[in-house]
């Protein structure tokens, strides 16, 4: 069942649907700048926020990106998670450029990421790239927020992703 968004008003479709508020998140392995899988494991008894984006190299990515990073130093026992398919060398160098310490950037280009959280793009220019969506993972795995944002051109709602921390 594919999920149904727009494109500048165009409508495009990713394979999937995001998990839903109360299951429990998928383990996935992706890569960091340094070229080191990162699991669920490695974020074990934290809240997580996965930031998922189509490129760090699109203005409106790079804004989300600024963004959690300037509000994850408020949160308590969480991290931010970016997640695209840039490769790890591309979010490495976009991260020492904006100075992005308080989040984690991981790369999507070698997992199943983006297929087992149902954000890949089907179809249009944008195909195999993820969807810009947000999900919010208690410490014990359970998605407590999910935004699949409709327009991908728009920024997530932030207010609300940063309101389950309250």
């Amino acid at each position: 069942m594919s999920t149904t968004i727009t494109l500048k008003g165009n409508e495009i479709h990713t394979i999937g649907a995001l998990p839903t508020i109360g299951t429990t998140i998928n383990d996935f392995a992706l890569v960091d700048s340094n070229l080191q899988v990162k699991t669920l494991a490695d974020f074990e008894g934290k809240k997580k926020v996965f930031n998922i984006f189509p490129s760090i190299d699109t203005g409106i990515c790079a804004a989300s990106a600024r963004k959690f990073n300037e509000e994850a130093s408020k949160l308590e026992n969480a991290v931010v998670i970016n997640v695209s398919k840039d490769l790890p060398f591309a979010l490495g160098r976009f991260c020492a450029a904006e100075g992005l310490n308080n989040v984690e950037t991981l790369s999507d280009f070698r997992s199943s990421f983006g297929d087992d959280f149902g954000l890949t793009i089907t179809d249009s220019p944008m195909k195999g790239l993820l969807s810009r969506a947000v999900i919010v993972a208690d410490e014990n795995n359970k998605v407590i927020y999910a935004e699949q944002v409709p327009e991908i051109v728009t920024e997530p709602n932030y207010d609300a992703a940063l309101a389950v921390f309250k």
